[in-house]
């Protein structure tokens, strides 16, 4: 091959190979982004619960004998 028929080739090789690349497009959602909070809200619940389950063991031994 000549010089000219080199870069030609060349060429076509360079744009074939840059049309294969594959494409990564990243898109918004279209629904808001919502943060569930409801965790600390359900470990306080929890604490309470455990609180007054000890305040009721102790208070009456019976309840559970071992």
């Amino acid at each position: 091959m000549t010089t000219p028929q080199k870069t030609i080739f060349l060429a076509g090789c360079i744009a074939l190979t840059a049309a294969c690349t594959p494409t990564i497009r990243i898109e918004p959602s279209d629904k808001p982004i919502t943060i569930n909070l409801n965790v600390k809200i359900d470990q306080e619940v929890r604490i309470k619960l455990d609180k007054e389950v000890e305040d009721l063991i102790s208070s009456n031994p019976d309840l559970f004998p071992q």
